[in-house]
């Protein structure tokens, strides 16, 4: 779960992301965040993996208390996001199957755990035949699917997504956002931060609007003004 209550972010020039913001996603949620660009969409995803701390208010993700959070505490609450880029980042000199075991790898993960668990998350995601091609063998999507496949290996309780279609094609985009649905009704909570409005509006999801450093519309479907954005 993750809970922001009354938080503030103003960074050190002078620039105030966030003002008041209070947000709930609960365990097993699907949410998009929207939001034009500067209205602090960055700034709660940053606040959420600790890389930085609210001004003011209290922030929880998923059993930790990131307000007073210590150093050693925080790559164990990292563990439980699986965080998707929009440009992939993959290592382009190592197979898909060695992109995933280099991510388990970084926790300590068994030989045993990684033959049990990388063929299972490759067929999630489609890609169970393509365990030993390179990224540059691959297509946008299926790159993606890799970098969703590496978010998913060392199975978080949350995938957050930061635009993670925006490289990508409409169609590709649809079978990316469907598979995120997929995995979000495997019981793993999705949060989606987007700017592809006719996407937002091909679901019908929790849709939590920032604008101006405050939340300004929450609730289901794409019905909003997610046109203006």
């Amino acid at each position: 779960m993750i809970r922001l209550i009354d938080v503030y972010k103003e960074y050190e020039n002078g620039t105030k992301a966030l003002k008041g913001v209070n947000l709930r996603i609960d365990d097993g949620e699907f949410v998009f965040l929207v939001g034009p660009s500067g209205s602090g969409k960055s700034t709660v995803l940053k606040l959420i993996t600790a890389e930085i701390a609210p001004t003011d208010g209290r922030l929880m993700v998923n059993g930790y208390n990131l307000t007073n959070i210590t150093p050693k505490q925080v790559p164990h609450m990292r563990r439980t996001l699986g965080v998707i880029f929009q440009d992939f980042r993959l290592i382009e000199k190592k197979t898909v199957y060695d992109n995933l075991s280099f991510a388990m790898r970084a926790i300590g993960a068994s030989n045993r755990e990684l033959r049990r668990r990388i063929p299972y998350v490759l067929q999630l995601v489609g890609l169970e035949q393509k365990g030993n091609r390179y990224p540059g063998q691959l297509s946008g999507g299926e790159q993606q699917r890799v970098a969703i496949a590496r978010a998913l290996v060392n199975n978080p309780s949350m995938i957050i997504a930061d635009e993670p279609t925006g490289n990508l094609d409409p169609q590709r985009s649809l079978e990316i956002m469907m598979l995120l649905e997929r995995i979000n009704e495997l019981g793993t909570t999705v949060l989606v931060v987007t700017h592809e409005k006719n996407l937002v509006n091909r679901f019908t999801k929790r849709v939590v609007v920032i604008e101006n450093g405050r939340i300004i519309s929450d609730g289901m479907g794409g019905y909003y003004n997610v046109e203006k954005i």
